[in-house]
């Protein structure tokens, strides 16, 4: 669609609007403050203890699902919270009878930063259905869709609800056609719904109706979109709203003290700006107040873990980090004791992004460029050093690049040989994950669910393991 022709459309639809004659469908909201909103502003921290009152109040208030699950929480449980997370899913759950569960999963990397067999993605998605968890939004960072086609069969064969992603960014290989290219990918593999996923906040308001629209009219009525779009950029509201005339379904809100800048607009926000309009989503805003005040209360608890960059900031349009990579990229130059170079580490970001064929930066590709990025200013010549995760990438196991790498990079990486692309990454998994990790977890392991935890962290999962053997004081 040219942008002529978009512009010509939204006025038709506005005017359609304004007459009452078209355009009239009830938004549905997903709120993720418990799971991606507190891992935007507070580095995934919050306990589960502190988790459980909001997902209490946010149970009575009407969203198509609740996000609390997934993406970095099952690592922070772990790392940080000394926590199971599979109890966390349950826990949620009980407290949770009205609403579904949505969880972040990708795709055949599952949690975690490789590639797993069929077979394990299948079992990890078999649990977590059994435990509760109702919707999955599975994404492949790459947009390389054959990983993510076993998890979302899985998805359905198991009750659940599947929602895939595709991964929004800005470069010389990702036009609108190539959008409208994945979307139809994506209607082909036979789930739910299509996401459309921005996890920075680069999408710009017009781009979101002329994307919006036309994976809408390519879909059809086989299957409804909905927009997920970070705010790091400060136009994620603009954006949701063009979205909605373009005839979105559903869009993605964080509950208003940890909205906005690196999480998403605010929940309360949005339903005000919908309501008594042929959108209306039909959530009463006071209903929103209880959940407001005790995330007001997680934030002031968990404000420690707040860096600087989890507001909007101009700069992201041209370095497209999101705001929880960008902490990571700090921590990692505090180590160093050399913070004075992340103006040069957030320079090199698009060069690192460019040479790696343009990959969507949202985990594990954001960390996988972000970290490589700091380790070539800090050592002072670019790849010097590389890391394990940027070999693999190389090699194939996030699949298949967007572009072309750059020849010199492939030459670091492989030597005289070429990659393979033809090659789906979950047939270059390790076969012998599941077996090893049982034999070292030993009767560590009690469930199948704990064999989970060893297979995706095996260190902080036999840490875990071990300290609840040990007996209590």
């Amino acid at each position: 669609m040219r942008f002529e022709e978009s512009l010509d459309k939204l006025a038709e639809d506005m005017r359609a609007l304004l007459k009452g004659a078209a355009g009239s469908k009830r938004i549905k909201i997903t709120d993720l403050t418990p799971r991606d909103g507190q891992q935007c502003k507070l580095a995934t921290r919050v306990s589960t203890d502190d988790l459980l009152p909001l997902c209490q109040a946010l149970d009575t208030c009407g969203f198509h699902a609740v996000e609390v699950w997934g993406g970095a929480s099952f690592d922070a449980s772990l790392r940080y919270l000394k926590e199971d997370p599979w109890e966390r899913l349950k826990r949620i759950k009980a407290v949770m009878p009205k609403t579904k569960l949505q969880m972040l999963l990708r795709g055949q990397h599952i949690l975690a930063y490789r590639p797993y067999t069929d077979s394990i993605v299948r079992k990890f998605v078999e649990r977590a259905c059994a435990n509760g968890m109702n919707v999955f939004r599975i994404f492949e960072a790459t947009n390389d869709f054959r990983n993510i086609q076993v998890a979302t069969k899985a998805v359905k064969e198991f009750g659940g609800e599947a929602h895939v992603e595709v991964n929004y960014t800005v470069s010389p290989v990702h036009t609108i056609e190539r959008w409208m290219e994945y979307a139809e990918q994506l209607i082909e593999i036979g789930a739910d719904w299509l996401s459309f996923k921005d996890a920075t906040g680069i999408l710009r308001p017009f781009d979101s109706y002329r994307i919006i629209r036309g994976i809408k009219e390519r879909a059809k009525d086989k299957l409804p979109v909905l927009l997920h779009c970070h705010d790091m950029g400060g136009t994620s509201s603009m954006s949701h709203l063009m979205a909605i005339l373009a005839g979105v379904d559903m869009i993605d809100t964080v509950m208003s003290p940890l909205s906005f800048g690196s999480a998403h607009p605010a929940t309360e926000t949005m339903v005000a700006a919908l309501q008594n309009t042929p959108f209306d989503t039909g959530i009463d805003l006071k209903l929103l107040e209880e959940p407001a005040r005790i995330t007001r209360q997680i934030k002031e608890k968990y404000e420690k873990f707040e860096t600087g960059y989890t507001g909007v900031s101009g700069d992201v349009f041209i370095h497209k980090i999101p705001g929880g990579m960008i902490s990571n990229m700090v921590a990692q130059l505090k180590e160093s004791n050399r913070m004075d170079l992340m103006e040069a580490a957030l320079k090199e970001v698009p060069n690192v992004e460019r040479d790696m064929g343009y990959p969507p930066l949202l985990t594990p590709t954001s960390q996988i460029v972000g970290v490589q990025a700091v380790l070539n200013v800090l050592t002072g010549e670019r790849y010097k050093m590389v890391t394990r995760e940027v070999t693999d990438y190389v090699g194939g196991k996030y699949g298949r690049p967007p572009g072309p790498v750059a020849k010199e990079l492939v030459k670091k990486v492989m030597g005289d040989k070429e990659p393979d692309y033809s090659i789906r990454a979950g047939n270059l998994a390790d076969p012998g994950d599941w077996d090893r990790t049982v034999k070292e977890l030993g009767s560590l392991a009690k469930s199948d669910e704990d064999v989970l935890l060893g297979v995706l962290f095996p260190m902080q999962a036999k840490d875990y393991l071990s300290s609840r053997e040990a007996p209590k004081a």
